[in-house]
């Protein structure tokens, strides 16, 4: 990537162009707020549901 298209790139979260300091977000806002998203399982990768190992159902 050249430099003048890490420039361009917009912030995923509210599409202002990013901050070198906060890449790939605009600010510590940005940043927070997509954080969060995580904790709160906003985002999620697929895949097979597991069951956990220490399962009370299984005793």
């Amino acid at each position: 990537m050249t430099e003048e298209t890490i420039k361009t790139r917009s912030c995923p979260q509210c599409g202002k162009p990013t901050v070198q300091e906060f890449r790939p977000f605009c600010s510590d806002r940005c940043k927070q707020l997509d954080l969060g998203k995580w904790f709160n399982e906003a985002y999620v990768i697929p895949g097979e549901e597991t069951i956990p190992a220490n399962d009370p159902e299984d005793d």
